[in-house]
């Protein structure tokens, strides 16, 4: 058993084989363009596997929705890995870096991704309502909520998967933002603390 399926174990994520080769597939394209584009800072296919494929699908549980827009999605970090995983759903990945939205449109392309569309833009300029807004990249949880919640559909859930705990950040979010949970997440083969919070829109 690879490491990528014991860790898919650990996190109890059933996938198929064609999803997984289709995951491993991702990897192996982003070390390649990873030579010349600098997508991420890990270089090694291990490490890219645990940090980049596990922690994405870490948040697989935790998740509600049949449409998601992944904000500042760089390499395609969550939605990638969740759009291969989650096949009737639809993704919107938004990248306003050229050479990284450019790097996303290979993606669906080379792995026959129909379920997930790129918009090469600033997430403000972004049209459209969601069920799950997602961003694994914002710094700021406030500054997430604020640039990203007008793509909210009806009743839907913002996500934001942070590092050590949040807490500091989450004082700052608007008052009519109501924190839904905060997810401690363990994820295989990955040292450090990661989170998962969860937040809706208040109603009127």
């Amino acid at each position: 058993m690879s490491s990528f399926e014991t860790g898919l174990e650990q996190l109890g994520v059933r996938l198929p084989d064609e999803a997984i080769a289709g995951m491993l597939s991702y990897v192996d394209l982003m070390a390649k363009w990873n030579r010349v584009y600098n997508l991420t800072a890990i270089r090694d296919r291990e490490r890219m596997i645990s940090h980049h494929l596990l922690d994405s699908l870490s948040v697989l549980a935790h998740l509600e929705g049949k449409t998601f827009a992944d904000i500042g999605s760089g390499g395609g970090l969550p939605g990638i890995p969740l759009a291969i995983a989650c096949p009737d759903s639809e993704f919107t990945l938004v990248e306003s870096n050229q050479k990284k939205s450019n790097f996303l449109k290979q993606c669906r392309i080379e792995l026959g991704l129909h379920n997930v569309r790129v918009e090469a833009r600033r997430v403000e300029e972004v049209s459209g309502h969601f069920d799950c807004v997602i961003s694994r990249a914002f710094a700021d949880a406030a500054e997430f909520v604020n640039l990203s919640r007008h793509l909210l559909a009806e009743g839907g859930m913002l996500a934001a998967m942070k590092g050590k705990d949040p807490e500091g950040e989450l004082s700052r979010l608007p008052n009519d933002v109501e924190i839904v949970k905060v997810v401690r997440l363990e994820v295989p083969f990955v040292e450090g603390e990661r989170h998962l919070v969860i937040m809706k829109t208040k109603s009127e």
